[in-house]
C-alpha cells in the first residue's frame, strides 16, 4: 500500500515538472534528485571506502550549473529546438568542463589520505558518482530542452516504469528461474521477460498513438498550445488552439527502442542491487515510504537515460520535431 501511494503522489509530480517547470527550476528539481542519490551512493561505499563527499558534490553541483548555463545561453531557452544534435554538443562540451577537472582534484585530494594505499581507491569511487550519477541525470536537461523532449521523455520513463512493476507482479506470480541469484536474489527470468515484452509492447503503442496523446497533453494544458494564422494579409484570423502533428515511428523502431530501454533498466537495477549486496544493505535509503531510497527508484533510468540519448540523436529526434498543426475539436 505504501508503495502504490508514494507513486500517486510523485507520478504527477515527475510530469509536472517535466512539462510545465521552466529551465532554472528544472535543473534545481534534477539536482535535488541528483544530489539524493549521490548521498545514497556514498553511504553503500562507505562500507568499503573513505568517500570524498564535499569534492563530490561540489563536482555534481558544478556540471549541473555548467549544463543548465549552456542551454540557457543558447536558442533553446527562449524558443523551440529545431534540432537535438545541437543540444547534444552543448551537452558534450559543458559536461567534459566537470569530467575533465574532476579526477585532477581528486587525485590531488587523495594525497591527505592516511593510510596512502586507500588513496587511489577513495579517489576512484569518488570520481565515479559523476558519470553514474550526475551524467546521467543531466542529460534530461538537453532531452527536454526541444519544444516536445518531454514527451520524449515522459514515453521513456513510462518504459521503464512499467517494464518494472511487470516484473514484479509476473516474477511473484509464476517466477522460478533465479536471474542472478548472487546479486539479487527475487528476481527470476520469467519476471525479466515479461518485462521486455511490455516495454517492446507499450513503446509500440505509445509511437503509434503519440498524436492522440499530443492532443490529450494539450488539452490539459500540459503542452503548449498554438495559433494558426490564415487569410489574407490585413484579415488574418487565427485557430487559438492547435495541436502538433508528428511523425509515426516504424513499429520495428519503436519495439526496437523500447527493447533496449529495457535491457538498460534491467542492468541499471541489477548494478545497484549489486553495490548494495556488497555494501551489506537492503535499500540505498529510506526516504521513500515502500521504495527504499532515491537510488532505488531511479536505479534503471541511470542506465536508460544514455540509451534515450543515443536514440534521439541518431534516429528518434526528427520524429519529435512537429511536421504540421492541427487545430482541436
Amino acid at each position: 500500500m505504501k508503495r502504490v501511494l508514494t507513486a500517486v503522489i510523485l507520478i504527477p509530480i515527475v510530469v509536472l515538472a517535466l512539462f510545465r517547470a521552466p529551465l532554472w527550476l528544472f535543473t534545481l528539481l534534477v539536482l535535488g534528485v541528483a544530489l539524493l542519490a549521490a548521498k545514497e551512493y556514498f553511504d553503500i561505499a562507505r562500507a568499503r571506502f573513505r568517500p570524498m563527499r564535499g569534492c563530490g558534490y561540489a563536482f555534481l553541483i558544478l556540471l549541473f550549473v555548467t549544463v543548465a548555463l549552456a542551454l540557457s545561453n543558447s536558442n533553446y531557452a527562449g524558443g523551440p529546438a529545431h534540432n537535438i544534435r545541437d543540444a547534444g554538443w552543448i551537452f558534450c562540451i559543458a559536461a567534459s568542463v566537470a569530467l575533465v577537472l574532476s579526477p585532477y582534484a581528486l587525485l590531488t585530494m587523495s594525497m591527505c589520505r592516511e593510510p596512502l594505499a586507500s588513496s587511489l581507491g577513495d579517489a576512484a569511487v569518488s570520481f565515479l558518482l559523476l558519470p553514474y550519477v550526475g551524467v546521467t541525470l543531466v542529460l534530461l536537461l538537453p532531452l527536454r530542452s526541444p519544444e516536445y523532449g518531454s514527451l520524449y521523455v515522459l514515453f521513456t520513463m513510462l518504459l521503464v516504469w512499467c517494464g518494472d512493476i511487470s516484473a514484479l507482479y509476473v516474477g511473484r506470480a509464476i517466477g522460478k528461474h533465479k536471474l542472478a541469484p548472487r546479486v539479487s536474489p527475487g528476481k527470476t527470468w520469467e519476471g525479466a521477460v515479461a518485462s521486455t515484452a511490455t516495454a517492446m509492447l507499450i513503446a509500440v503503442v505509445l509511437f503509434r498513438f503519440v498524436n492522440p496523446i499530443a492532443s490529450a497533453l494539450t488539452r490539459s494544458h500540459l503542452m503548449p498550445e498554438h495559433a494558426v494564422s490564415f487569410g489574407l494579409p490585413g484579415h488574418v484570423h487565427a485557430i487559438p488552439l492547435a495541436i502538433p502533428l508528428f511523425r509515426i515511428v516504424p513499429a520495428w523502431l519503436a519495439a526496437i527502442f523500447g527493447f533496449s530501454i529495457n535491457l538498460a533498466a534491467q542492468l541499471g537495477d541489477l548494478v545497484e542491487s549489486a553495490l548494495k549486496r556488497g555494501a551489506g544493505l537492503k535499500d540505498s535509503g529510506a526516504l521513500l515510504p515502500g521504495h527504499g531510497g532515491v537510488l532505488d527508484r531511479i536505479d534503471a533510468l541511470l542506465f536508460a537515460l544514455p540509451i534515450t540519448f543515443v536514440f534521439y540523436v541518431l534516429v528518434l529526434g526528427s520524429y519529435f520535431e512537429a511536421h504540421g498543426l492541427q487545430r482541436l475539436a
